[in-house]
């Protein structure tokens, strides 16, 4: 395991440093709306591979022209796609925008279309050709709520602005970008970029735009509006977000523009030379350092090929069946779990990452990395990866009964977990966390511990998988501040607030699962949870008024046992243990060394909980650029307009 995981993750590095850009500009790939389309797809299977080959070649026009179109199967299964990324956009920023539209699509999975509007780029996907639409009844106009209000002369401007753009673009490929100076205002003035797609006729944008004018003038007197139209885009802005056009398609790095200006001062010319002296000399060693990772990235892909360890993606979409809908297991991090059987009778668990970019590889990279450093039976085994196919795939063994969801909230399977079987079950996970969190030279946070997350082998025994969103961190340090990543009802409430993660936020969730366990139940059973009534208020108040019995699961029947009572007070003692995991105040919970005493330990004395968190998650802004990347998530709206995701989705 050791050899295949340290080539995928050379590999990985190296491609890490192919794909390091420092060109300077921005790609503006901030979602603004995501609407959905409102018919579920036709075929699972059929749409899934098919919305993967239109964005490869898609992905393949974006990187060269900054424009692209493309049409796999046929309806209703029929996938068409279009992207584009505005006008003043260089071809690696565009490349960085469309990454991040192919991130954020799939999520609106099991529709079979959406749109998705980025500061810099669009994109659409639909069962049927709707390259000719330029106007629907979902055109609206985006205005900047938390902006200032402008002045009268600031709005005279900016429909100046607006009206100019929007005359020139027509005849100019679909793109204009307009400043009018505000009267009186020396360093102030309205910012405009209006873009039609390429597929419309001149005609088609001028209407478009027509009407992105009219609804957009509507957000005046905000210092800032966007319109989102069927066929184009149009934004204004009291504050520069425009570009430097480039000279030519995608300018490439390297290339200087040296603006000759008549008067210069010794010192300025001074400064500029000094300026171009030491830019060239980084792009000197940036070339230097290419020109090494392209040899390293070549001896890495010939070593990763004749390697035993590596798995070639043929034979991986062989044994899934091309990754048939008959042998999905289920959602992993950032991607698709399949059964397969190799040639040789293995039964494998394949991870599937849709997306290929260098956001998703780190993301990639994260798992390898993780799950490749650390080895304990409770632990969910990594047997290599593939690399240098179209996709990123990981392989790991597989475990026969799934995930302990598919038992726990199943009135029938739960049956088949009487009560020494969840105790094993809860020893087992906890078993896994104390490695993870004590065992290891870097403390690793898995982030996401739930249900769905705990596999279980042939004797139902637990194995925590899915890494994605696992951290490290070094002894010396006390928390890591990062984006919030994870499951709404399993987050601790530092964490969903601050940001602030710890080894305590797995000790939450790690109660939360304990719960679920005795209870049954599933905490979190709507997307967005109200902790007053979610199960760990209902354990406090139970456990208040010592009547914690009512909520254990039917299913346990504890009457089957001779010893009725002491099962009973087992399952009493691992709520109690649950509330002390679950406490508000991180530093009252448990390490997860002292949970697994006190779970092994009956004659340990438990301290009394202190009281859960009361507050409501609803409230709360989640926000998770790095790694809310599930490929195909099903959403409850058809827009996820101004919604920063965490996970809301299975992992």
């Amino acid at each position: 395991m050791e050899s295949s995981s340290s080539i995928c993750l050379l590999l990985l590095l190296v491609l890490a440093l192919l794909q390091t850009d420092t060109t300077i500009g921005a790609p503006r790939a901030q979602l603004i709306e995501m609407p959905c389309g409102k018919d579920r797809e036709a075929n699972t299977s059929i749409f899934t591979v098919n919305f993967v080959t239109t964005m490869e070649a898609i992905s393949d026009q974006m990187r060269t022209t900054g424009y692209g179109e493309a049409v796999t199967g046929e309806e209703p299964n029929a996938n068409f796609g279009l992207a584009q990324c505005y006008g003043d956009l260089t071809l690696v920023d565009c490349a960085l925008c469309y990454a991040q539209m192919r991130s954020l699509l799939p999520q609106c999975y099991p529709y079979n279309g959406g749109s998705i509007y980025l500061d810099g780029c669009f994109m659409r996907v639909a069962n049927y050709s709707f390259y000719d639409e330029y106007r629907s009844p979902q055109d609206k106009a985006i205005c900047n709520s938390n902006g200032t209000r402008k002045s009268t002369k600031f709005q005279e401007s900016a429909r100046r602005a607006v009206t100019d753009a929007a005359a020139r673009a027509p005849g100019n490929g679909g793109y204009a970008k307009s400043q009018v100076l505000v009267p009186g205002k020396a360093n102030e003035s309205a910012y405009v970029l209006a873009n039609c797609w390429k597929k419309l006729s001149q005609s088609s944008c001028r209407a478009c735009l027509d009407s992105a004018v009219s609804s957009i003038i509507g957000c005046l007197p905000l210092s800032e509006g966007r319109a989102l139209n069927t066929g184009c885009f149009m934004r204004y802005s009291d504050t520069s977000f425009l570009n430097e056009e480039p000279q030519s398609p995608g300018m490439l790095k390297g290339k200087i523009i040296v603006i000759v200006v008549v008067v210069l001062s010794a010192a300025v010319l001074l400064a500029i030379g000094a300026a171009i002296a030491i830019y060239a000399r980084k792009q000197k060693i940036i070339e230097k350092k290419r020109k090494g990772s392209t040899d390293d990235a070549v001896k890495m892909a010939k070593l990763l090929h004749d390697s035993s360890l590596n798995f070639k993606f043929s034979v991986l979409q062989k044994a899934t069946g091309s990754f048939d809908e008959a042998n999905r297991l289920g959602q992993g991090g950032f991607g698709t779990v399949y059964k397969g059987v190799l040639a040789d009778g293995r039964e494998i668990a394949v991870k599937r990452l849709f997306v290929n970019n260098k956001h998703r590889a780190a993301d990639f990279y994260n798992e390898v990395n993780i799950i490749s450093s650390v080895d304990h039976k409770n632990l969910v085994r990594l047997l290599g990866c593939s690399c240098s196919g179209p996709e990123s795939l990981l392989v790991y063994e597989y475990l026969p009964n799934k995930s302990l969801d598919h038992f726990l909230f199943d009135t029938n399977k739960a049956q088949a977990l009487l009560w020494e079987k969840r105790l094993e079950i809860v020893i087992g996970t906890a078993e896994g966390l104390v490695y993870l969190h004590e065992n290891t030279s870097n403390r690793i946070i898995h982030r996401d511990i739930k249900a769905s997350n705990i596999l279980l082998d042939s004797k139902l025994r637990a194995k925590i998988a899915d890494f994605g969103l696992a951290r490290s961190f070094e002894e010396d340090k006390t928390h890591i501040s990062t984006a919030i990543a994870g499951t709404l009802g399993y987050m601790a409430p530092e964490y969903l607030a601050h940001g602030q993660l710890t080894e305590k936020a797995d000790v939450y969730s790690f109660g939360v699962l304990l719960l679920e366990i005795v209870t049954g139940r599933q905490n979190n059973r709507r997307k967005h949870v109200d902790f007053s009534d979610s199960l760990i208020t209902a354990a406090w108040k139970n456990f208040q008024m010592g009547t914690v019995e009512t909520l254990f699961d039917p299913n346990l029947m504890f009457h089957h046992y001779n010893n009725e009572s002491d099962l009973k007070k087992d399952a009493s003692r691992v709520i109690h243990v649950a509330l002390l995991c679950t406490q508000e105040i991180p530093s009252l919970r448990p390490f997860m060394s002292k949970v697994l005493e006190m779970l092994l330990n009956k004659e340990y004395n438990l301290p009394a909980p202190t009281n859960p968190p009361f507050i409501d998650e609803n409230t709360m802004e989640l926000n998770d650029n790095s790694s809310a990347s599930n490929p195909f998530h099903a959403i409850s709206c058809p827009s996820v307009a101004s919604v920063s995701h965490s996970s809301f989705y299975p992992r």
